[in-house]
């Protein structure tokens, strides 16, 4: 009776110790599962290529970008990444103007946007719009598209560009929402890395 009693608490530790390792293993398993998950399915990470969105984006920033379901329903002022590859194989980021229905013009002498007739206020763009690219204007939106527009605007290849036009929201693949690492500033070489968080 004694010895099985001093097996048993030898024993003990042994077991509690591999149920703890068990558990450790399944957590880590879960955790990686998630994220495989999330990664797939909500949020996907892309590196911008190009200034054709600065000042509000740098080349080479890594981006995390929402889709499906998390994406929500996009609007004016959202900055998106879109491929279309008739127009480009790479995907590309841009800022929506305007969405289905609503009407876009340009004055190209002024420089200014107008949605629906009326100026758009526009503090995130690098200079006025002054590049024509084929598109003709005033141009009305199809339902379930988009005209979009880089905030570089005289070197963005965009919805102006009669080849890409407006977007059928099919292409867009989802909104940028974080600046997870930021890219080298495109005047100082530097990377600022207070720009990292939300897109602003």
């Amino acid at each position: 009776m004694t010895n099985d009693m001093t097996e048993l608490t030898v024993a003990a530790p042994e077991a509690v110790r591999g149920q703890g390792l068990y558990e450790w293993v399944r957590a880590l398993v879960s955790s990686v599962l998630a994220v495989v998950l999330v990664f797939a399915f909500a949020v996907r990470l892309i590196g911008v290529d190009g200034q054709s969105m600065l000042p509000t984006l740098q080349d080479g920033d890594r981006l995390a970008v929402t889709v499906g379901l998390l994406a929500g329903t996009y609007k004016a002022g959202d900055i998106v990444v879109l491929r279309k590859q008739s127009f480009l194989q790479e995907p590309i980021v841009k800022r929506i103007i305007a969405v289905g229905g609503q009407t876009v013009d340009i004055d190209f002498d002024e420089g200014s946007v107008s949605v629906d007739g009326k100026v758009l206020n526009e503090p995130y763009i690098r200079e006025l719009t002054f590049r024509c690219d084929g598109t003709e204007f005033p141009l009305t939106v199809p339902e379930g598209s988009v005209f979009v527009m880089g905030d570089n605007r005289n070197h963005s290849n965009d919805s102006r560009d009669a080849r890409l036009g407006t977007v059928d929201e099919g292409y867009i693949i989802g909104r940028a929402a974080l600046i997870l690492y930021p890219g080298r500033d495109s005047e100082t070489g530097q990377r600022d890395f207070s720009r990292i968080g939300l897109i602003r």
